[in-house]
């Protein structure tokens, strides 16, 4: 055997011990690390699998409440809310609780329905929950409220960094006008109108309440009493071409 040959499979034998002592060195945290990835996998699929579930039986549990509702049983249907609200799973407890706030109204709780709103509202990190909460609350306070109530809620929803000013804007105007402030409920309802981003059944909405308002003599004839009557001029026609269009097809 050459010196070559031997120097070679000296070189090979060391490489061959190194490898082994790296080996015996680290292989502990490879096999480690493998052992925690393979575990991490499974705990996170197993956690989606039970979420799943957790959802599905969340799921069925509110459509059986609202099911025991569409029956007239309201008052079975608010206990199988209040158990969702209680042990459910993502989102349902609060659909649930929006539910059961719905259902008080409907009873004729309205008391109890702002309340069920209002605790809504205060522990929701979701803005647009919270804005809603406030808004259906608003709602219920313009006809079974007084003014103050129906701004302490909306106040804040009304400015102009609000997706739900216009819808804010309106149930304080016809607050207002409930309670006789007038000049303030005509503010409220031209900034609908001089909202760019109103839809077109909003300001239709808002120029009929304007419109009665110019009718009564509660508004002032100016350029918002003119802005109203325009604004009912485009509803009417609106709803007439709205109305031609299945006659004609």
């Amino acid at each position: 055997m050459s010196n070559e040959n031997i120097f070679r499979e000296i070189d090979e034998e060391l490489r061959s011990d190194r490898m082994r002592t790296l080996w015996k060195r680290f292989a502990p945290f490879v096999i480690g690390g493998a052992i925690a990835i393979v575990a991490l996998v499974a705990v996170n699929e197993g956690w989606k699998w039970y979420t799943n579930t957790q959802s599905s039986q969340a799921s069925q549990q509110l459509y059986a409440a609202l099911d025991t509702a569409e029956s007239g049983d309201l008052a079975a249907a608010k206990t199988q809310l209040d158990e969702l609200a209680a042990n459910g799973s993502g989102g349902y407890p609060v659909l649930a609780q929006f539910r059961k706030a719905a259902l008080l109204s409907e009873e004729g709780d309205i008391a109890g329905a702002v309340a069920a709103y209002d605790l809504l509202a205060s522990t929701q990190s979701e803005p647009r929950l919270r804005e809603l909460a406030l808004i259906l609350a608003g709602n219920l306070l313009v006809d079974n409220g007084s003014l103050a109530d129906v701004q302490a809620r909306l106040g804040t929803i009304a400015t102009e960094d609000s997706q739900m000013r216009r819808v804010a804007h309106e149930l304080i105007g016809l607050a207002q006008y409930k309670a006789g402030d007038f000049v303030a409920a005509e503010t409220s309802f031209q900034a609908v109108l001089d909202d760019p981003l109103a839809n077109s059944a909003t300001r239709n909405r808002v120029a009929y309440y304007m419109a009665q308002m110019l009718s009564e003599g509660s508004m002032s004839a100016e350029t918002p009493a003119q802005a109203a009557a325009d604004a009912i001029d485009n509803a009417v026609e609106a709803e007439a071409e709205t109305a031609a269009e299945p006659a004609a097809e």
